[in-house]
């Protein structure tokens, strides 16, 4: 499923029919957004080898349209000459545009197969609203884990938990994608835990809910 390729999951991936010139994948941003760096993560479909070789390397080519009929060339590396299985493209200019299309020209082996195809920037939306209902249940006997779970928001595809040892020292971040609930178990059993939760669009970062504790 061409889903697959955006869906920031690297268990899953989209592939084409072969590795053959001229095969590509097409996305819609949904809305004229404004881009600021690409990154195409390749993934090994039918590959003959793994890990790195000597002589191996990809090229493609990176269009972008506003209508998805007339196409502008974005990033060119048909003459590419190294292995780039994770290449980051950082614009020197913000793009504003709507749909992307990356074309193969040459795969290293196997077939021409995308586990991440990432966009960096925001769309000209609404940021999402708050989460609501946030609850953090301890596990009575093994005080090293929780459970996490809050309202879903309607406008939200993905969730930055931040927790720490001290309200004011929310160091560490958990982004959860497409689900209302986490499986925590990253504590020490015998201090409380504190807890933030803020909704992410394409648009942007909803304001954090007030800290929450775990004892």
């Amino acid at each position: 499923m061409p889903n697959f390729a955006v869906d920031e999951s690297i268990k899953t991936y989209w592939s084409a029919a072969t590795g053959n010139k001229g095969e590509y994948l097409q996305t819609d941003l949904g809305n004229l957004s404004t881009v600021h760096a690409i990154q195409i993560n390749y993934a090994d479909q039918d590959a003959e080898f793994l890990g790195k070789q000597q002589g191996t390397y990809h090229q493609y080519k990176l269009w972008h349209s506003l209508d998805g009929k007339k196409w502008k060339m974005l990033v060119d590396k048909s003459q590419n000459k190294t292995d780039v299985p994770h290449d980051y493209i950082e614009l020197t200019e913000p793009l504003k545009t709507r749909y992307l299309k990356l074309e193969n020209i040459h795969m290293p082996t196997g077939k021409f197969a995308i586990s991440g195809l990432r966009v960096f920037g925001k769309g000209n939306g609404s940021v999402p609203e708050a989460v609501q209902n946030f609850i953090v249940l301890r596990t009575e006997k093994d005080k090293r884990s929780a459970w996490l779970k809050w309202k879903a928001v309607d406008n939200a595809y993905a969730y930055n938990i931040h927790v720490g040892i001290s309200p004011d020292k929310l160091y560490n971040c958990i982004m959860v994608h497409g689900s209302p609930e986490f499986y925590f178990k990253g504590m020490d059993k015998d201090l409380p835990y504190y807890f933030t939760i803020e909704a992410i669009n394409e648009n942007g970062i909803s304001t954090r809910i007030p800290v929450v504790t775990a004892k």
